[in-house]
């Protein structure tokens, strides 16, 4: 079967993509990608090329741009190209140039693809990038998930050469005589990758000529063991991780058969990045004082009562100034809720956690909707004469240390809680038989 024949038939039997799906190639002028370019051109693809020019090799990354930007004006191909000032932006967010490259372009990519409404963002690695990667992976102990390799297809983005060795893309380059540049620092041993493909790949090649074919069987068995155990896990996570706004919920009774087996619960565990010494740390502090928290690079976990509560660190909780709010008012939105507000003389009561319904004539506008604050207390419906503390209602209600910094709470002009919203009202400003006009506030 000739280049043609295997690429489309890799294209709609692996990758699943439409030959009227428009693709943004990633051409970086090396052979790789020239040749990915050429392969989505004859077969007819509705493309376009973008180019990054991070300016870290001088004159020859300028010389990279005119080439790829050449052979898509003769290619009659739609040409984008983004200048990046890579080594300052490592800098500034301290990490190193190759992942300071990665982040940039890959943002440009997904940012040029909505602009352009492509599909898919199609990369040019090949089977050689695939075992090189589950190398490195394994000198990174990313466990099974890492020994997966590279994935043909992930999110928006396909790699359409996944089934063509190194060797493959050279001969076919060189035969269909696509121009290309080599970029030099792909021949220096500076950079990890290329100490394995240059240093360490041959070694084991000398010790086993068949070593690439070995290879790529045991990432076939490695992604069908990892599919095995996510088929196993994914079911088991969905059942426990409950999503409440920007929380997750996980019920400690539950979560309880499954603590005594730590790789299960590193497993469970594992999309938010805890490593199994944090985890055994949460199993030691079980049932010890609630209000423990552990950490891992992204995402934070409290151990409280009767729940675990999972966040991000970059989700910020809603925050923010009070909001007024005058008789004249009819809508408004606080905390990504949306209010109502109605007044009238109907007395009936409509028994709705959502709706506050309560003695317009005792209210002193303007009312405050803000959040809990430390020292908070009402007088709960239907417990004539008794206060009690918000925060002793919100452990009496199971809220979470975080869900309770969520919750708005209503307050009268001269400073009571008049409710809870979506939880409790406050006895001294329920409607009663000398009511003439009724306050209605619904939370949407």
């Amino acid at each position: 079967m000739d280049l043609v024949c295997r690429f489309q038939r890799y294209m709609q039997e692996t990758l699943d993509v439409s030959v009227d799906n428009k693709v943004l190639l990633a051409v970086s002028g090396g052979r790789d990608s020239m040749l990915m370019a050429h392969l989505f051109i004859v077969t007819g693809y509705p493309c376009v090329i973008a180019h990054c020019n991070f300016h870290l090799r001088e004159v020859d990354a300028d010389l990279d741009e005119q080439l790829v930007r050449e052979f898509a004006e003769q290619n009659k191909v739609p040409f984008f190209a983004r200048h990046f000032q890579t080594d300052d932006y490592a800098k500034q967010y301290g990490m190193s140039t190759q992942m300071a490259a990665r982040e940039l372009r890959y943002a440009w990519f997904e940012e040029l693809r909505v602009q352009q409404g492509a599909d898919w963002i199609a990369i040019a690695q090949h089977q050689d990038d695939h075992i090189e990667t589950v190398l490195l992976n394994l000198t990174r102990g990313t466990g099974l998930q890492g020994l997966q390799g590279i994935l043909p297809k992930r999110g928006n983005i396909i790699r359409p050469l996944l089934f063509l060795s190194s060797e493959e893309v050279t001969t076919s380059i060189t035969e269909l005589q696509i121009p290309f540049r080599d970029d030099k620092s792909n021949f220096s041993t500076k950079y990890a990758r290329n100490k394995v493909r240059l240093e360490i790949i041959p070694k084991f090649r000398s010790i086993s000529p068949e070593f690439d074919n070995i290879m790529r069987e045991n990432i076939v068995h490695f992604q069908e063991a990892y599919d095995l155990l996510q088929s196993f896990v994914l079911p088991i996570r969905e059942k426990l991780f409950v999503s409440e706004d920007s929380l997750i919920r996980i019920n400690k009774s539950k979560l309880q058969p499954y603590l005594h087996q730590l790789p299960l619960l590193f497993e469970l565990f594992k999309p938010y990045d805890f490593s199994k010494n944090v985890l055994a740390d949460m199993r030691e502090h079980w049932n010890g004082e609630s209000g423990k928290i552990f950490h891992s690079p992204q995402y934070e976990l409290l151990l409280d009562r009767d729940d675990i509560w999972l966040k991000a660190k970059s989700e910020k909780h809603f925050s923010g100034p009070a909001i007024e709010i005058q008789t004249s008012t009819s809508f408004f939105s606080f905390a990504n809720k949306l209010f109502e507000i109605s007044i009238g003389g109907n007395t009936s009561i409509c028994p709705s956690e959502n709706v506050l319904q309560i003695d317009f004539e005792k209210l002193q506008f303007p009312l405050t909707l803000r959040f809990w604050e430390e020292g908070d207390y009402f007088y709960p419906l239907g417990m004539e004469g008794k206060s009690k503390k918000v925060s002793d209602y919100f452990i009496q209600k199971k809220i979470g240390r975080y869900a309770k910094k969520t919750i708005p709470i209503l307050i009268n002009g001269n400073g009571d809680i008049v409710w809870i919203v979506n939880y409790r009202a406050d006895n001294r400003y329920r409607i009663t038989k000398s009511t003439k006009k009724v306050f209605t506030l619904v939370c949407k």
